[in-house]
């Protein structure tokens, strides 16, 4: 059974860091895009960050360019995003995705991933 297990989250001060991980056991993505996106209370689930297969392209939403970073550390199964600067705007629920259908490139859609974790909590307090 594949399962891609996210922790990390919490409840920070605004200005603060979180590192979310995502880790996956079940079989290897190693060649596959993965990915992190968010949804806030009635809102749409949205891109956050995503990662090629090794790493060395990645892509970030506006709102999470220049204060997160995400990566990947393949030879332990698990994709982190590092959050820093936090706004209050930034609280939800935060998943790790992947897509197992697209080898080597890049992936920027939801529905382009089908592999999600459960999520994990964040949030950020005035």
């Amino acid at each position: 059974q594949v399962q891609l297990v996210e922790s990390g989250g919490g409840l920070v001060q605004a200005g603060g860091s979180l590192r979310l991980s995502c880790a996956v056991s079940g079989r290897t993505f190693a060649r596959n895009p993965m990915g992190w996106f968010r949804q806030a209370p009635g809102k749409e689930r949205t891109l956050v960050a995503t990662i090629n297969w090794n790493g060395d392209s990645t892509h970030y939403s506006d709102s999470a360019k220049g204060r997160f970073t995400i990566s990947r550390n393949s030879a332990v199964n698990t994709v982190y995003l590092q959050m820093s600067s936090l706004k209050p705007e930034d609280t939800a629920v935060y998943y790790c995705a992947a897509d197992s259908r697209t080898d080597w490139g890049i992936s920027y859609y939801a529905p382009e991933y089908d592999y999600w974790g459960q999520g994990t909590q964040v949030t950020v307090s005035s």
